[in-house]
């Protein structure tokens, strides 16, 4: 099991700096999240963001949890993915999800709230960053966005693709079976669920890969990339054994990633105190 940890707090220029320190001190990844207006947040932009953590580290994974693509153009998306890909010498990961509606960066402006819509525009705009990214030019021609042959150069340094991550709401098959098609999956459970139920769906998992459709334009395993099984939560910082107790149940349900996400405690003294603490390894 790998480790990281969201700056669920901070500006960019804390992120730079909360990141590098989290690198120092063992995490495996450092993630911000992608929200535009909040409850009165102060929230910077996650790609600058993300750049000054690029530019502060040198080892972990950087990516939000979780990008919203649906409210972006997908070339500027897949321009701003590959921009940081290379800033941060192929660091990058894509967890994905249909964008939380309580920031007013959806409906509020105008932009698609309806869950199938949103989704299908999800589905599009990776097809389209995974054609975009391998170089060369490329052209798109599907239901809610076409365009003409163009390159988008340079491309990322990870290849065929960017790691991409889509969150699975379990037992919602759509969303499941859209992760899936990439890389890895960031799991969601109901409110309180076991690890026991994790085990149930990385059984599921590995029924549906085991049958998986090759590689194509639209997503597909890529030969020798693991797929990911990604879960956050919180575990205590002052109790090493507890915290290690929490993620050993998870890494044998099948989670190869813990993501110490503590959204109720958001301010930058309890941060950095878990930050410092290191990662919940067992």
């Amino acid at each position: 099991m790998r480790y990281g940890i969201v700056l669920t707090t901070g500006d960019a220029r804390t992120a730079g700096n909360l990141a590098a320190a989290a690198e120092a001190a063992g995490w495996d990844g450092v993630f911000t999240f992608d929200a535009l207006s909040i409850a009165g947040l102060a929230l910077d932009d996650p790609w600058v963001t993300l750049a000054a953590m690029a530019l502060r580290t040198e080892r972990v994974l950087l990516g939000a949890m979780v990008f919203a693509p649906t409210r972006r153009r997908p070339w500027l998306f897949a321009k701003e993915a590959f921009t940081l890909d290379r800033l941060s010498g192929g660091r990058l990961v894509l967890p994905v999800g249909l964008g939380a509606l309580d920031d007013k960066g959806f409906g509020n402006v105008g932009e698609p709230v309806g869950a199938r819509e949103r989704a299908e525009l999800l589905d599009e705009t990776l097809a389209i960053v995974e054609r975009l990214g391998r170089g060369g030019e490329a052209s798109f021609d599907g239901q809610h966005y076409q365009f003409g042959p163009m390159a988008l150069l340079p491309s990322p340094v990870q290849q065929p693709r960017i790691p991409v991550w889509p969150v699975g709401a379990w037992p919602h098959a759509r969303s499941m079976e859209r992760a899936l098609r990439w890389d890895g999956v960031v799991v969601q459970l109901a409110e309180g669920a076991s690890p026991a139920l994790l085990s149930e769906v990385t059984d599921w998992i590995g029924a549906k890969r085991a049958v998986a459709a090759a590689p194509s334009d639209a997503g597909g395993a890529v030969p020798g990339r693991p797929f990911e099984v990604v879960v956050d939560g919180t575990t205590p910082p002052d109790d090493p054994a507890g915290a290690a107790s929490i993620t050993r149940a998870h890494a044998e349900a099948g989670a190869t990633w813990w993501i110490e996400a503590d959204w109720d405690h958001a301010d930058l003294e309890a941060l950095r105190a878990r930050i410092a603490a290191g990662p919940p390894r067992h």
